[in-house]
C-alpha cells in the first residue's frame, strides 16, 4: 500500500524536470484508456492523486502535451517523458506518473479504470475495476476506503 509518510521525489528519463510529492496520496490509479495506451506507449498509465498543495516541480519547467485540452498533461520538454496531469476542473489536485517517482513499487494501482478498453493480456493488482469510471460520489468512496486501509 501506498506510503503515508513524508516526501517523496521523481523525475523525468533525463533529469532535467524534478518534482516532489509530500504526505499521504488521495489515492493510486491505472488507466487502461487507448488515450493512456497511446500517451504511455504501454498497456496502460499509472498514477498517484495528491493534492496540488502537496506538489513542487524542484528543477526544471514542465511543458504542456498530448491533446492540450482542459486536462493539462505535462512533461519534460527534453525527453518528452510524461510526469503530471492537472485534471480539468480540478486544479486542487495533481496526478503524478507512478513510474516517474524513485520509489514507484510503494504505490501499486488502488483502482483502475477503463477496464473496457483494456488490452486482454494487461493484468494489474487493483482492489476495483471498472469498465469506465467510477462516479464522483463512487470514487469520494474509494478515497475513504483507500485513506482506511493505507493508515
Amino acid at each position: 500500500m501506498a506510503a503515508r509518510d513524508g516526501g517523496h521525489e521523481g523525475e523525468c528519463r533525463c533529469g532535467q524536470v524534478r518534482f516532489r510529492v509530500s504526505g499521504a496520496p488521495i489515492i493510486t490509479m491505472a488507466c487502461h484508456c487507448t488515450g493512456c495506451q497511446r500517451m504511455t506507449a504501454s498497456a496502460f498509465s499509472l498514477s498517484v492523486l495528491y493534492p496540488s498543495r502537496n506538489f513542487q516541480v524542484l528543477q526544471g519547467e514542465p511543458a504542456i502535451g498530448g491533446l492540450h485540452g482542459a486536462t493539462r498533461h505535462f512533461f519534460c520538454p527534453h525527453c518528452m517523458s510524461w510526469l503530471f496531469t492537472r485534471p480539468e476542473g480540478m486544479d486542487e489536485f495533481v496526478n503524478v506518473r507512478t513510474t516517474m517517482m524513485e520509489d514507484a513499487g510503494l504505490f501499486p494501482p488502488y483502482v483502475e479504470m477503463y477496464a473496457g478498453e483494456k488490452l486482454p493480456w494487461a493484468m494489474t493488482p487493483a482492489v476495483h475495476s471498472f469498465e469506465t469510471d467510477p462516479s464522483d460520489e463512487r470514487f469520494m468512496e474509494l478515497v475513504a476506503e483507500f485513506a482506511e486501509r493505507s493508515a
